[in-house]
């Protein structure tokens, strides 16, 4: 199979091509792992059977058909295909191409400029297109494997459609590996379980997986391999994963998101990837610091003790043991009992704090260090609670004129069960002193 928009030469057939770049498709409807935006339904299924394009972002992982789905567009809608990488081209190229576009434009031609790694334009480049976008002088179809809320200006993302593709499944990598020894009129030298592997191996990456299955073709005349034969040939994929990226943020979430369900199992595999991936243990450590103050807070005070413990302790063994600490952490935070009521207690107290502006504490509780103060009556009517029977007053130390604020709601699990024992014990100290000052005043 060839490019659509491969134009050839005298001796193109000479030339060598990549296994994954002659197996680009031809029809849209043969495009693996993406049905849901190619199929009868889908918005480019819809544009191509109307034969109207929008200018759109593609999101999604490598090797996932991006490059292939916008060149099939341009030929389908018999539109100029240019195609840029941000990695290698500056303002100068899009200069040149938004010309070239104007032109054509004014002929009755559509433009559609595909953009690999859209994201890797800064501010200015991007702001660049918008123009020429509005206009309809280029449609503009980037891909990125990185969130766009996150990489692309507000401006020029609403201008475009962002289109989610999804990494390719193991029966599409399948039907590639079909695809590809149909092609080679052979199979690969490989059993089923390695053949599993390798599918694997690839994690929903479909070029990487014909860029195996090239290597494979490519070796003498051999007896089919197993797991252990196939790893010997080929160097393993490395997991997708960007330590300053989409990956990084996502990952981290999924194990804060599975400590707090008191998922052990599911909390250490998201460890382990993010581990395996190159993470900075620190960036785990700091996160795990949080979950133990957020998720799991005064129903085990020593789970904070546990994560700043690990942390230090990395800190001084190192890698690879080191990571133990974290591992030991993240198996005594899923199964610790969750509470949530020391964060819910800071926002609460903050609504207050904010809406009720720089209101003075009460005069009984501030120190009287000159006689101007003490004149004034700063300190007077201060209870030492040491003094009292049960070491509490049950003074009031709210703002003059401000309501008693009510913010910490304990939960009934683990040591907040007997926080809430004391609670109830001081509250009703209160209400008794309360009582006996109204009486006085009677």
């Amino acid at each position: 199979m060839t490019d659509p928009n491969y134009k050839g030469g005298l001796f193109s057939n000479q030339a060598y091509r990549p296994l994954a770049d002659s197996l680009r498709p031809n029809l849209l409807r043969d495009v693996v792992g993406q049905d849901h935006l190619l199929g009868s339904d889908g918005l480019i299924g819809q544009m191509a059977k109307n034969n109207r394009l929008i200018s759109m972002i593609l999101w999604g992982p490598p090797g996932c058909g991006k490059t292939t789905i916008a060149r099939l567009l341009s030929s389908i809608c018999d539109y100029e295909f240019v195609s840029l990488s941000a990695v290698f081209s500056g303002v100068s190229e899009l200069r040149k191409i938004f010309d070239q576009a104007s032109k054509l434009h004014q002929d009755g031609k559509g433009t559609l400029l595909f953009i690999d790694e859209i994201h890797r334009f800064n501010k200015a480049q991007q702001d660049g297109f918008l123009p020429y976008v509005e206009n309809g002088v280029v449609t503009l179809v980037g891909a990125t494997t990185e969130n766009p809320s996150f990489e692309l200006n507000a401006a020029l993302l609403s201008r475009c459609q962002v289109l989610v593709l999804h990494r390719i499944s193991d029966n599409g990598l399948e039907k590639l590996l079909q695809r590809a020894e149909d092609s080679q009129k052979r199979k690969l030298p490989i059993d089923n379980e390695a053949r599993k592997l390798m599918r694997d191996m690839s994690d929903g990456d479909g070029r990487y997986l014909l860029n195996i299955a090239e290597e494979l073709f490519s070796l003498p005349n051999i007896d089919d391999l197993d797991s252990a034969g196939l790893l010997e040939k080929i160097q393993k994929k490395a997991p997708v994963y960007d330590k300053r990226g989409d990956s990084h943020f996502n990952l981290i979430s999924a194990l804060h998101k599975s400590i707090r369900g008191s998922d052990v199992d599911a909390s250490l595999y998201w460890l382990a990837r993010m581990l395996v991936g190159g993470e900075d243990p620190n960036f785990i450590s700091r996160r795990l610091t949080r979950a133990a103050i957020e998720d799991v807070g005064l129903a085990d005070p020593n789970a904070l003790l546990q994560a700043i413990a690990a942390w230090q302790a990395y800190e001084r063994i190192g890698s690879p043991e080191g990571e133990l600490a974290l591992v030991q952490c993240v198996i005594y935070l899923s199964n610790a009992p969750k509470s949530n009521s020391v964060y819910k207690a800071y926002n609460n107290a903050l609504l207050d704090a904010n809406e009720l502006g720089s209101l003075s504490p009460p005069k009984h509780v501030l120190n009287a260090p000159t006689k101007l103060m003490q004149d004034i009556g700063y300190g007077v009517g201060y209870s030492y609670d040491h003094d009292t029977e049960e070491s509490f007053s049950g003074q009031n130390y709210f703002p003059v004129g401000m309501a008693r604020g009510k913010y910490y709601f304990p939960a009934d699990r683990g040591f907040e069960s007997e926080v809430i024992k004391r609670l109830e014990r001081w509250e009703k100290i209160r209400r008794e002193g309360q009582d006996d000052i109204s009486k006085e005043q009677i």
